[in-house]
């Protein structure tokens, strides 16, 4: 049993302790924004927060991940309105869409920590691979999320996700807590 706090809800994965992070978020909490990209920490699409960190998630088993403070794309924000999000979509900085949770989560990391980065800083904060190619816009949408973040600039809201986080939970069922164990005599 592997217990941790995931998108500030307490959680435990009843699975092998060597089980990846990664696998346990996208098969057992259901949480399949955390993409599978290499699965030997080179392309970043599996990126997610831990204790506040940007980590690879395919790299961290989920005894390395025991009580610990797991943070996912869909815990990022559940409007999407998040600069980085925001920013992303106002520089037209996504296509295909599949690395994006990884850099998202990459960007938020480095706009928490110094929403000033220059252009190297970002660079080399955010090496995750896009097959796409978006890397120029990347880096103005991520310099943009940090004028949002110290409050110099404001982005008119993308679009809404189409769907409530309700009915999404809903329609497809969400990280629960675990049941509680029965009591013994």
């Amino acid at each position: 049993m592997s217990r941790m706090t995931v998108n500030e809800r307490p959680i435990e994965f009843l699975m092998d302790p060597e089980t990846p992070l990664l696998w346990a978020l996208r098969d057992a909490a259901n949480l399949t924004g955390t993409k599978y990209g290499c699965g030997n920490g080179d392309c970043g699409a599996c990126v997610v927060h831990i204790d506040g960190e940007p980590l690879r998630s395919c790299l961290v088993t989920i005894a390395e991940a025991e009580g610990r403070f797991i943070k996912t794309i869909e815990g990022l924000s559940g409007d999407r309105t998040h600069p980085v999000q925001q920013a992303m979509v106002a520089e037209q900085a996504i296509q295909c869409g599949f690395c994006t949770p990884g850099i998202v989560m990459a960007a938020a990391a480095l706009i928490d920590r110094n929403p000033g980065a220059s252009e190297a800083e970002i660079k080399a904060a955010i090496p995750n691979i896009c097959r796409c190619g978006v890397y120029p816009r990347l880096v103005r949408a991520i310099q943009r999320a940090g004028r949002v973040a110290r409050r110099q600039e404001r982005i008119s809201a993308a679009p809404s996700p189409g769907i409530s986080a309700e009915d999404a939970a809903a329609e497809v069922p969400a990280l629960s807590a675990p049941p509680a164990a029965p009591e013994r005599d």
